[in-house]
């Protein structure tokens, strides 16, 4: 019930922002909210399951090309976003007949690949796909403000989506299953649980938020190729987000999102030649220090103040 009512009290609050801030603003929130899709999606996998999957970039790549081919053939906006919604869906499902079941590093290197392997197939149907030129997709009848403020919302949307499926799953019998594949997967097996099942179920939540993520940012930026929507940083970080906010959690991979787009802002700024390595050093710090997360930080500080998961 405290997991509802923080949700129900922080979306309109955030939902009021363009209401306040500048274009700027709306720019960086947006990309919060879609970085706290993609952590809340992974934590699905990895943080209740234990899998740590790297097909982050695929499903987010796979929503971008199904969406801007099928807006490129005359398919409306929305719609095309359920459509790479339900790409990403299927993608995962048959993905994960292939490789769920492996373990551990073995399960880790198999899913790395996926996204490069998308990412030469895309390469090679240069007259589908737009090959290494890129796809461009259909512009917007909107201003530059009305645009902005229409992207923050579907990407608002997609988020508050994703946390309130995190909050059904945390407490339904899903949940629980994954939990314990996580703790003993042999032992799972013993007591009932079709483990092949529910880590299938949790790896396709895993892709569907990712690939209209994925189609909401093709939208956004009017442009894509294969570098950008297939890079291993967008199957990286949404790890490093949610080891920051907290494994397992409701609140931790949004929060989580937040923190790492202000450690990336203030990087950007301060060491622009050197942001990446800046960036990981200071994302490995916090990580040994906070092995539990912010969350777990919060909780401890302010015990009765704290946020339910």
């Amino acid at each position: 019930m405290r997991s509802w009512l923080t949700l129900a009290v922080i979306a309109p609050l955030l939902a009021a922002l363009p209401l306040v801030g500048n274009n700027y603003a709306l720019r960086l929130a947006t990309t919060v909210f879609m970085y706290s899709v993609m952590a809340q999606s992974w934590n699905f996998i990895g943080g209740l399951a234990g899998y740590p999957s790297f097909a982050t970039a695929a499903f987010f790549g796979l929503g971008a090309y199904a969406s801007a081919i099928l807006q490129n053939h005359g398919v409306p906006m929305v719609p095309a976003w359920a459509c790479a919604g339900v790409a990403a869906l299927l993608f995962a499902a048959f993905l994960g007949g292939a490789i769920l079941h492996l373990r551990g590093h073995y399960f880790a290197i198999a899913s790395l690949i996926v996204a490069e392997m998308l990412r030469e197939i895309v390469n090679t149907l240069p007259d589908f796909t737009g090959g290494g030129k890129g796809m461009n997709l259909p512009l917007l009848k909107l201003s530059v403000t009305a645009q902005a403020q229409f992207f923050f919302y579907a990407m608002l949307a997609l988020a508050v989506l994703t946390v309130a499926t995190a909050i059904v799953l945390q407490r339904s019998k899903l949940g629980f299953g994954l939990r314990c594949i996580q703790q003993n997967e042999s032992a799972a097996d013993i007591i009932g649980i079709n483990s092949y099942a529910y880590k299938t179920a949790g790896f396709c939540l895993s892709a569907v938020f990712v690939g209209v993520a994925g189609a909401i940012y093709a939208s956004w930026v009017n442009y894509i190729d294969p570098p950008d929507v297939f890079d291993v940083l967008i199957s990286v970080k949404p790890m490093v987000m949610v080891l920051l906010g907290g494994l397992g959690t409701i609140f931790g991979p949004p929060l989580g999102a937040v923190v790492l787009l202000l450690l990336e802002e203030v990087v950007w700024r301060n060491f622009l030649t050197m942001h990446v390595a800046a960036l990981g050093v200071i994302i490995v710090v916090l990580v040994l220090f906070l092995p539990h997360g912010l969350l777990a930080l919060i909780r401890e500080r302010f015990p009765t103040k704290a946020m339910a998961n």
